[in-house]
């Protein structure tokens, strides 16, 4: 039977993954976290992504994970992060996915000994073939360190009815984003901005349809959307240059100030960054604190912001 393509477009939030301060699995603060961004609006959730330190859970935990964010969706699209070394196990991670709910999969392509574009187009033929779920093609060589040129994007669009989005986090973004839109055949097919938002206008501009990314306050990417969809090119660069420091400063590598972020917003129970990843030290946690103070003066994070520009 053919697939039904969902359309990802607008504020689909990459979600972190919570642990108690002993490392476990804690199921309640995802709950918590899901609800929360779900009533803000958000146009869906992607669990198991490079945010949610999906490398660190045990197959069942993935389960777990999985089996949570689609109940506390509460209908709105899930894609789940099922990249995997092996195609043969991706395929499998994209069929366990299905079978929990979700309406799409993130694939990104696995590092090869040499560079091979064949490689990389015969790994997503078989994903997509064999995957019950739409795919969303995930181009995010800091993490993958595979670099799949524009052409190769576009073909993978083209070719592959099951492909249904392009994550775009190869730098320069911008110019890429462009470049996707005017190679792009299928006007179904949409490209979302990931890296946390760091270009996040830019990319606007240049014909992104909207943000899949983890940034902590989702109601800054809806109001930098919602200002272009309305033509108001100038407000989105206002909002954009008003959170930009915050912006810049949660996208150091790793999560564990996004983490910090989640807590304070009272989110997550704790900020733990399961291990041999660090979580946040005291003298960044210093440093969030105040910028979070003068980015919101006088607001209480336990609620929606109020997002100025």
């Amino acid at each position: 039977m053919p697939i039904t393509l969902p359309v990802f477009s607008g504020v689909v939030p990459i979600l972190a993954t919570p642990f108690r301060d002993d490392e476990s699995l804690d199921l309640v603060s995802l709950d918590r976290m899901v609800r929360f961004f779900g009533a803000l609006g958000v146009d869906g959730f992607t669990a198991l992504g490079v945010l949610g330190e999906s490398n660190r859970l045990t197959d069942a935990e993935r389960t777990q994970v999985i089996r949570t964010v689609v109940g506390a969706a509460e209908g709105k699209p899930v894609i789940v992060g099922v990249s995997h070394p092996g195609t043969m196990a991706t395929i499998a991670h994209a069929r366990e996915a299905a079978e929990l709910g979700a309406a799409a999969v993130m694939v990104a392509p696995s590092k090869q000994p040499v560079p091979n574009d064949a490689v990389v187009l015969e790994y997503f033929r078989r994903v997509v073939e064999a995957s019950p779920l739409p795919v969303v093609v995930q181009d995010h060589p800091l993490s993958t360190e595979v670099h799949l040129p524009v052409p190769l994007l576009v073909r993978l669009a083209i070719e592959f009815p099951g492909v249904t989005c392009l994550k775009a986090e190869a730098m320069p973004s911008p110019a890429r984003i462009a470049a996707l839109k005017h190679g792009l055949k299928r006007p179904d097919v949409t490209v979302l901005t990931g890296l946390g938002a760091l270009f996040g206008f830019f990319d606007l501009e240049h014909g992104s349809d909207g943000f899949n990314t983890g940034f902590a306050f989702p109601e800054v990417l809806q109001a930098m959307v919602a200002s272009v969809r309305a033509g108001d090119l100038e407000k989105a660069r206002r909002i954009y240059g008003r959170y930009l420091p915050l912006i810049v400063f949660e996208q150091q590598p790793g999560v564990a100030i996004r983490k910090e972020i989640l807590r304070l917003r009272g989110l997550l129970d704790s900020n733990r960054v399961r291990h041999p990843a660090a979580t946040i030290e005291a003298g960044t946690t210093g440093q969030l604190h105040r910028l979070l103070e003068a980015t919101f003066p006088g607001q209480d994070l336990r609620q929606p912001v109020r997002v100025e520009g």
